[in-house]
């Protein structure tokens, strides 16, 4: 068998947190390892590193790398990741992933593959990974297999599975799994009431397993304008036409068609954290019922989730709040209404002042290290901008603004185009400094073995960060 992780999402729930350029899952909301870092160290108690394939989006290619990093320092070499051109949700995303494990791994039809987000919290973790091989029997049958989460409460932010439970599938070994009668969308509070009370009904968790042959067989009858792009192609060239792919999921395109889906009930702690609501119901709580990570003051607080950043966070006489702080936000929502942050990202991306903050934080990460944002003003910036040892910056230039850097760590290579249009090397130290007119070449490079650290002064009429003009890149952007 084989995992899918799909970590190509870029959903703002979680705003202000999560954003485009960093979202749910790559975050660490308080504790050391990413909901990403997590799926993996699960995944891996089913199957080996070389049997896991992620698909992601290429924005993320640092995260992702990063991550893996943090996480085994020696088996990066083990690891397939594929890079979607273009998000095009979960099913064209399968569909990528089975032609990568049909043209580049050891795998024929009659693999197994595993299909999970990366942004879920699962518990625990060994008994998940038992369903794993649970699903892997069943699959191996000839079924799609969904995996429906028990529920406990009558829960409207999710959809619903349900299960035919006189038609059980007797298949060895298999302690229960049952044909799929229906995949229902979130309902209501009262009908959800009426699901729970039924006992056949489970929360639709986006996971799921099939062999390659079943899959492409489901996929030519119930989506074939995805099968036609695979069939008889590449992965090269499946890759290559992805942007043609429909924008649609897996559930719409085979899931609700298929006359082959069975749902495996799980009776595990589960949750997709799609808000924060979700996220203070899974985090440890103080003796108030107060989730609380940072500097937190708090005097009769009750109930609330709290998450500091830089500042100190003080609250009195207050209860049932979300409270979260960044470096340029601050949200304060009454809980239960945590559904509601995707209408703040709306009215934000509204706005042309404003919507940079859905797209990133003040802090930035590139391939080469990251660059933060300390303030900005009419005609002016100020970056702190710090490289990887060994890590270059592209060649590039600026028609709108000049640059002033100083180097307050490490030693910096820089290459600089004189007046004469010829590129000159030099090297700058700690607590000296170098200007970059406006049009000039210029590129920096971290040739030492410490991360390389420069204060960036920018000044000019335009100041936004697509005012570059590359001329080579190392990660070919």
């Amino acid at each position: 068998m084989k995992s899918v992780i799909l970590a190509g999402g870029s959903g703002t729930r979680l705003f202000p947190l999560s954003r485009k350029g960093l979202p749910k899952q790559f975050l660490k909301i308080g504790e050391d390892k990413s909901l990403f870092q997590k799926t993996i160290e699960r995944n891996l108690l089913a199957v080996r590193p070389e049997d896991l394939i992620i698909i992601t989006n290429k924005d993320y290619r640092f995260h992702i790398e990063k991550q893996l990093e943090e996480l085994f320092k020696n088996l990066n070499s083990h690891w397939h990741i594929v890079f979607e051109p273009v998000g095009r949700n979960t099913a064209p995303a399968i569909a990528l992933a089975v032609k990568f494990v049909l043209e580049k791994t050891d795998a024929d039809e009659n693999e197994v593959l595993f299909v999970c987000p990366s942004d879920h919290i699962i518990s625990p973790s060994e008994k998940f990974a038992e369903y794993m091989k649970e699903a892997e029997k069943i699959a191996k049958e000839g079924y799609i297999v969904t995996f429906g989460v028990k529920p406990n409460k009558p829960e409207t932010g999710y959809g619903y599975i349900e299960g035919d439970l006189k038609k059980s599938l007797g298949i060895k070994g298999i302690k229960s799994a049952y044909k799929v009668k229906k995949f229902h969308e979130k309902p209501s509070l009262e009908v959800a009431e009426e699901y729970i009370a039924s006992g056949n009904y489970y929360w639709n968790s986006g996971m799921f397993a099939f062999t390659i042959k079943t899959i492409l067989e489901e996929f030519e009858k119930c989506a074939p304008e995805i099968y036609e792009k695979i069939s008889e192609k590449s992965f090269e060239e499946v890759l290559a036409e992805f942007e043609g792919m429909p924008d649609i999921s897996i559930d719409y395109a085979v899931m609700e068609k298929t006359t082959k889906a069975v749902v495996l009930p799980l009776e595990i702690e589960w949750s997709d954290v799609g808000s924060w609501d979700a996220v203070y119901e899974v985090m440890e709580k103080d003796q108030s019922g107060n989730v609380k990570v940072g500097s937190i003051i708090d005097i009769d607080t009750r109930n609330c989730l709290i998450l500091g950043n830089k500042r100190v966070i003080s609250t009195v006489g207050v209860e049932d709040l979300i409270i979260v702080e960044t470096d340029d936000v601050i949200l304060i929502a009454k809980k239960g209404d945590g559904q509601k942050v995707r209408d703040v990202v709306k009215k934000l991306k509204e706005s042309k002042e404003f919507k940079p903050l859905t797209e990133y934080h003040t802090t930035v990460y590139r391939p080469w290290g990251s660059f933060t944002e300390f303030e900005k003003g009419e005609r002016y910036k100020i970056k702190r901008i710090t490289v990887k040892p060994g890590e270059v910056l592209s060649l590039q230039l600026h028609y709108h603004r000049s640059e002033h850097w100083v180097v307050v760590k490490g030693t910096a290579k820089v290459i600089l185009e004189d007046e004469k249009g010829e590129l000159k090397e030099y090297f700058v130290h700690e607590n000296e400094s170098i200007y970059v007119p406006k049009t000039r070449k210029h590129r920096i490079m971290n040739p030492g073995k410490i991360p390389l650290e420069i204060i960036e002064v920018q000044v000019g009429e335009y100041v936004e960060e697509d005012d570059i003009v590359r001329f080579d890149d190392k990660y070919n952007r």
